[in-house]
């Protein structure tokens, strides 16, 4: 028998809801999103956006799975872990079962300044995976530069934050938050935890503010900073209309992105010879409280700290930490290994 069935078929729950109906859907399946980190958020993000026929999705992700992960980032399985496999390619190994109509793109790379514009290039919405804000600032850089629409998230314990900027109209995360956190001097998931359910909130609420940009609703997005606190019971929806006009912007007013530049970013370098990656944070950092990070460090590893340094023997490797954010990342001569060592224990 001949095949009648509608490819929108499968999204005909999703047009009944009116403010979308099958205009909107029509619009998604034209879409085009970048999910920068495939992890936490970025799984579930993918997953909806997928599963809501998003017409091409495109996956940055420069680590692989992890029996940790298994916690809280719902595209990954066991096998994934025992293949050893990148984030981004076992993501689009599931979401292509999922939902064969969507052009799924993985792509396995560190995402710094070099190649950020050429991972944006075509797309209609960025949706923040990340779990830093050295390339949350950066993907702020390369938005507001283009007039792409982002969506920033973050999640840590069970907190969680998200808010939708439409470069031009709203204020960009610059205007919210003008400089990075200095290095160690914010809590990480390893070091303070995170609830599964939480990811899951936030999100969710990060994927729909897409499929609202994506369907052709940008009016309906959400103008305010929503922070979620699961395990408290509290919702607050703070006013940040007003942040673009009360602030000087360096990203959105006065145009300058020392982040998409290479400016402001870190610097990495292979030591040769010593199986080593020496990362050096931007100058003009606040310098580090050893007291403070190896408060924070010690329950998951041989610490050491004296005058100069601060040392941490954990999963093999060992990381070497300076009072001005320097490290020395031993046990890899893989950069993106050693990023996400640092990001994973010290943080920005």
């Amino acid at each position: 028998m001949p095949d009648n069935s509608s490819p929108l078929d499968r999204y005909v729950r999703q047009m009944r809801f009116a403010p979308l109906g099958e205009a909107g859907q029509r619009r998604l399946g034209q879409g085009r999103a970048l999910i920068c980190g495939c992890g936490a958020l970025g799984s579930v993000a993918a997953n909806a956006l997928v599963r809501a026929g998003v017409g091409k999705v495109r996956i940055v992700d420069r680590d692989f799975v992890e029996l940790s992960n298994l916690q809280r980032q719902m595209l990954f399985d066991e096998q994934d872990v025992a293949a050893g496999l990148p984030k981004a390619v076992a993501a689009a190994e599931k979401l292509r079962k999922i939902n064969s109509q969507v052009e799924i793109e993985p792509i396995v790379a560190d995402l710094d300044y070099r190649n950020v514009e050429q991972f944006c290039a075509g797309v209609d919405v960025i949706v923040d995976g990340t779990d830093n804000f050295e390339t949350r600032f950066l993907l702020n850089d390369v938005a507001v530069k283009h007039r792409i629409a982002w969506i920033y998230g973050g999640a840590l314990g069970a907190e969680g934050q998200t808010m939708t900027i439409l470069p031009g109209e709203t204020p960009c995360l610059r205007c919210l938050i003008r400089d990075c956190p200095a290095p160690g001097s914010m809590p990480t998931c390893d070091t303070a935890g995170i609830l599964g359910p939480l990811v899951e909130v936030i999100a969710s609420i990060e994927a729909l503010e897409a499929l609202k940009i994506l369907s052709g609703n940008r009016d309906r997005i959400s103008r305010q900073l929503t922070v979620i606190d699961l395990w408290e019971n509290r919702l607050r929806q703070i006013n940040v209309a007003e942040l673009r006009d009360q602030t000087d912007c360096p990203a959105c007013k006065q145009g300058q992105f020392a982040w998409l530049s290479g400016k402001a970013v870190s610097h990495t370098a292979v030591l040769c010879g010593r199986n080593a990656v020496q990362l050096t944070p931007p100058a003009g950092g606040e310098p580090i409280s050893f007291e403070r990070l190896e408060v924070k460090l010690a329950p998951l590893g041989i610490v050491q700290r004296n005058a100069f340094l601060l040392r941490l023997k954990v999963e093999g490797y060992e990381l070497t930490i300076f009072a001005d954010g320097r490290a020395i990342i031993g046990g890899t001569d893989n950069i993106a290994t050693a990023r996400t060592l640092y990001a994973k224990y010290v943080g920005n």
